[in-house]
């Protein structure tokens, strides 16, 4: 059985609190879990987190995967490496749905004069005859 550790929401429309939980991966969200570890509240200030560490630890070990938003949470007690990367990402080039737009430098008339030029014939610059 796989497992993750992942936040499970509690609480009324708009006053989330979330509860660290381990559960099965192919359950819902807020389905059944198999423990809970924790427990985070955002809504305060500052938000506050509490972590039962030695049971995080025993499910670490035992290869449960932390989501993105749990690992979070364990890397504030200092259970795992930061999950996330600092650096911000290079901004994705913008790409066009036509064909034409990837390779504009194909379409000129510059990328074609090398090839006439090589003529082997050394007819190049002369126009071709019409018969």
């Amino acid at each position: 059985m796989a497992v993750k550790i992942r936040l499970a929401r509690f609480g009324a429309k708009k006053q989330p609190h979330f509860r660290l939980v381990v559960a099965d991966a192919r359950s819902p969200r807020d389905g059944r879990f198999v423990d809970t570890i924790g427990h985070y509240d955002p809504k305060s200030d500052p938000p506050q987190y509490t972590l039962d560490e030695e049971r995080a630890r025993l499910w670490l070990s035992r290869g449960a995967a932390p989501t993105m938003a749990a690992a979070r949470v364990l890397f504030k007690f200092g259970l795992i490496e930061q999950p996330w990367k600092d650096a911000p990402t290079q901004p994705a080039k913008a790409v066009s749905g036509k064909p034409g737009a990837a390779a504009p430098a194909a379409s000129t008339p510059q990328a074609a004069e090398p090839a006439a030029a090589e003529a082997p014939d050394g007819s190049a610059d002369e126009p071709a005859e019409r018969k």
